[in-house]
Order: C-alpha cells, then structure tokens, then sequence
C-alpha cells in the first residue's frame, strides 16, 4: 500500500520535505492533493480527513502522511518516522534523535522565513503588511540567517564522520532537507545569499552534492517538482530582500 502524503495544491511549502525523502528513496507514495480525481477532489479528501468526526487522531493541518490507519503530522514528524523506513535516518538510535532535532531547527527557522512576509497575521494579504515585512527581513537577513546558517554550517563541520552529511556517516532526510532550505533562501533572497557559498561552503556543498544526487536530479526535473511561486513558505518580494 503507498504512502499518501496531503499537503496543498500548487505549491512546494513545509510538504517538499517529506516529497524529497519518498523520491530520493523511490518510495511508492500518492500526492493526493495532485492526484487524478479531478481539480480541488485531492484537497477536499484532505479537509474532510481533518475534519472528520470518526477519526480517532486527527490531524490539525497538513503536511501529514497516511500509512495504512496511522495518521503522521508534522515535518519532523514524519520524517522521523519514515526515515528508518527509507534508509533515511542514522543507524544509532541515539543519533536518530540527533537528526530529529536538526529537522526541529530547521521548522525553527521555516517559521520565521514564514514571517518575514507575514509578520502580523496569516489572516492578512502581503499587501497589507508590507512595512512591517520590510522591518522583520531586514532583522531576519541581518541577524536570523547568519545565526541559523552558522549552526548548520558548524553541525557539518563538526561531525565527526565528516562533512558531507549533517549527522551520522551516511546521508539522511536532514541533508535532503538543508538542501531544500538552501534552496528556498536562494529564491527568496538571492541578494543576501550572494556570498553564502563563501560564508558557509560546507553547506553549499551539501547543496549542489544532494543536487546530483540520481533521484533528486530526476525529481528536480520532473513535472511533480512545483516551482517556488509566492503562495508558499519562501516567497520572492524584491523589496524584502538586501545585500547581506
């Protein structure tokens, strides 16, 4: 039985996370909000699951993953549990919680990508809360990036197995994931990422490394890979963004 991960239509979000874990290890799984019943019938399974009054756990909001009667939210989550399951997480046990806190500092830092363009309230437009957005990625170029990328620069420096991986001796969801936060930075300030490949070159390596990897380049250039658009998490507003 495959996997069905739900997560919102038409774009990339938390969700590509846990896509990137299932494609680099060829995992049978339905993306259902993009399946082929029909445009909106993927999202409205996904809202009547979460509103369900026979489901004895359920989720309060997407990305969550169905395996079987299980029900899986969260990022973090999810991968922890599935990273076992796809060869995805270290072989210690111990280490295994290593990765998970790695993954938990990432969601840190993917709130706070979140609030530069929605500073006040999710319930309001960009458009009208345009100066306080300016405000907090100025805070958030300046000071947040540098604190977060610092860290994660020093976790892959610091392993003892070497830099190519963030924790363990072989790579995992998290690297997956850096890469995807790599990403999603580059798109949504390519400005104040002009110098992250001299600032923090073991996690630039890890980028273009996980880049190549075979699944990863094929799913990178397939149609299941949603571009980065001004719907998700990392949003591209010129005026929001400045030179590190």
């Amino acid at each position: 039985m495959p996997y069905e991960l739900y997560y919102w239509d038409g774009l990339q979000g938390r969700g590509e996370f846990v896509r990137l874990a299932l494609e680099e290890s060829s995992a049978d799984y339905v993306d259902i909000a993009r399946g082929s019943d029909g445009p909106g019938q993927g999202t409205k399974a996904m809202l009547a699951l979460m509103g369900s009054e026979n489901e004895p756990h359920i989720p309060f909001a997407p990305p969550f993953l169905k395996d079987g009667g299980l029900i899986v939210p969260h990022v973090a989550n999810i991968l922890m549990y599935l990273g076992p399951k796809l060869g995805l997480a270290p072989r210690d046990e111990g280490l295994r919680f290593v990765a998970n806190g790695l993954q938990l500092t990432i969601a840190d830092m993917l709130a706070e990508v979140h609030d530069t363009h929605h500073p006040l309230s999710t319930d309001l437009y960009y458009e009208d809360q345009k100066e306080a957005a300016k405000q907090r990625s100025s805070a958030f170029i300046e000071q947040r990036i540098p604190k977060f990328l610092g860290y994660f620069e020093r976790v892959l420096q610091q392993n003892p197995h070497g830099d190519k991986q963030a924790v363990g001796d072989a790579p995992s969801y998290v690297d997956l994931s850096l890469f995807q936060l790599m990403e999603g930075l580059h798109y949504a300030f390519p400005r104040a990422m002009k110098s992250a490949a001299k600032r923090y070159p073991a996690l630039t390596a890890l980028r273009e490394a996980v880049r190549i990897r075979p699944n990863i380049a094929r799913y990178l250039t397939s149609d299941r890979r949603l571009a980065f658009n001004t719907s998700g998490v990392f949003r591209h507003y010129p005026e929001l963004d400045q030179e590190d």
